[in-house]
């Protein structure tokens, strides 16, 4: 009878050590995002995409973003931050923007590499604006006003008059708000490239910048791709081809 007691009690402290390594019977998720996060949910071309680890202890980055000899230039290592007052952010910061920012429309997650890199893979819940689009314009540019308003920005001269006067009482936030264009309900932008080594996604936010994009409202995720696949988290193809 002891010893059909050990043997029940030795089972069950198996059982429950196992338990330390998964989430739980409901994930099976042994690797997740971060502690109490096994894995999220988000909206990538009308499908929901679940984000997580690569459960496999045994994963190696292979491929492309398992180079490290590169030759420079092109391919720089890039300081860490983009331009002043713009915030460089990691993988649990990305992670989190996807699951709330996303979510609420507040934020948009911007590719900023040639469309030839996007379709070749990309981040889950990311959208295409090559860096192209941002740099050697000016903020009158037709091209430049048709993706601000895309970004939630107003002209200045399409503000109504409620909306003029609480800017002549000191109601707004000055610093959302330029000659051109007003920012305070712009969205904010999370920008990325191909890693630490590659200078599009600074472009972009270099060129964001000088146009009177508020850096406030920037983020750089300066790891892009390469660390994103180094740490095993999904990616998805988009299903549009250039």
């Amino acid at each position: 009878m002891k010893t059909l007691h050990k043997s029940v009690w030795g089972t069950l402290i198996l059982l429950f050590a196992g338990c330390g390594f998964a989430e739980g019977p409901a994930t099976g998720i042994g690797i997740p995002l971060y502690p109490g996060k096994p894995y999220i949910h988000v909206m990538f071309q009308g499908r929901s995409i679940r984000v997580q680890r690569i459960q496999d202890p045994d994963y190696e980055l292979k491929g492309y973003y398992a180079k490290t000899a590169r030759k420079c230039p092109p391919y720089c290592l890039q300081p860490e931050h983009a331009a002043p007052g713009v915030e460089t952010v990691g993988e649990i910061e990305v992670l989190k923007f996807m699951e709330r920012d996303l979510r609420d429309g507040t934020g948009i997650l911007i590719d900023a590499r040639l469309p030839s890199w996007f379709h070749r893979g990309t981040l889950p819940g990311a959208v295409n604006y090559p860096f192209t689009l941002f740099v050697d314009k000016t903020d009158t540019d037709p091209e430049v006003a048709r993706l601000f308003k895309q970004f939630g920005a107003k002209p200045r001269g399409e503000l109504g008059f409620i909306r003029r006067k609480l800017e002549a009482w000191g109601l707004v936030d000055p610093g959302l708000v330029d000659a051109h264009w007003d920012f305070n309900q712009a969205k904010d932008l999370l920008l990325f490239c191909n890693g630490p080594a590659c200078g599009q996604s600074p472009r972009a936010i270099r060129g964001l910048v000088a146009l009177g994009y508020p850096a406030s409202k920037l983020h750089y995720y300066r790891g892009g791709m390469q660390l994103w696949e180094l740490w095993g988290l999904t990616t998805v193809v988009p299903s549009e081809k250039p």
